[in-house]
């Protein structure tokens, strides 16, 4: 795929994002798509965005439980870049429009907020313990520009892992003072129980997905900075959301977070 088709793919992923319009998949038009392709379409359309004035402030890994995998039918992590724009307060409202939302799902994770810089290649799950200063619940709302979450593995990796915006809870906690994988979350909409799920249910252990994708990222030359926020993954099954609707989460020893969504 040369050049001026993979600008012009991200451009019209970027268009879709500001039109609030989907578009067919990729992977259909382009069957012969390369995952390094699709990378390099989504660093295109991240471009785009910072030409804009957004400014990159973390990382997400993608598809990491095999419930969401299940859900998505895509099987093997991806990742995205986190802009300041992406992110909402918590217990907030989440408004369609402004946030140019549509077909928004939500998810329950662990966000880390690195404490230290950490150069990818050989890190380890004791190495992301020991670099992050904080972790927080996280409402991840992922949404994918692709016409009714149609996606194949690079489908989602060009449009920078379906991500839509986040939320971290107000409560920080020292990651070493958890037993991480036993971190237990329960999630509800409309105050009706809408999955459950563990920290180890992000490759084995949420340390192990965000030294995979520091590890991933070491490979391509980008480290993650201290002050970064890193989005481990989904615990449970994603849970679709509509204008009206209220979710809510708690992640056992870390607290809770609720979002509240408008027109």
């Amino acid at each position: 795929m040369d050049t001026h088709l993979i600008q012009a793919l991200g451009d019209e992923l970027f268009h879709a994002l500001q039109t609030r319009q989907s578009v067919a998949p990729l992977t259909q038009r382009h069957p012969a798509l390369s995952l390094d392709e699709a990378y390099r379409i989504s660093l295109r359309f991240l471009a785009r965005r910072e030409a804009l004035g957004e400014q990159v402030i973390g990382k997400k890994i993608g598809v990491t439980s095999r419930a969401v995998q299940e859900m998505l039918d895509v099987h093997q992590p991806d990742f995205g870049f986190l802009t300041d724009r992406m992110q909402v307060a918590a217990d907030s409202d989440v408004s369609f429009a402004e946030h140019r939302l549509l077909q928004p799902r939500a998810e329950g994770e662990i966000a880390f907020v690195l404490g230290e810089d950490l150069q990818g290649g050989e890190v380890s799950a004791d190495d992301v313990l020991a670099a992050s200063a904080w972790v927080l619940p996280c409402f991840e709302i992922v949404d994918s520009r692709i016409d009714n979450w149609q996606i194949r593995i690079q489908d989602t990796v060009a449009d920078n892992a379906s991500c839509g915006v986040f939320a971290l809870g107000t409560q920080r906690v020292d990651p070493r003072t958890l037993d991480l994988a036993q971190v237990e979350l329960q999630l509800f909409k409309n105050g009706h129980h809408a999955g459950s799920g563990l920290g180890a249910a992000v490759q084995g252990h949420p340390c192990a997905a965000v030294a995979w994708l520091a590890n991933t990222l070491g490979k391509l030359g980008i480290p993650f900075r201290k002050g970064e926020i890193i989005l481990s993954g989904a615990l449970a099954p994603l849970v679709p959301v509509a204008p009206g609707d209220f979710v809510s989460l708690s992640l056992s020893g870390m607290g809770s977070l609720h979002l509240n969504f408008v027109p």
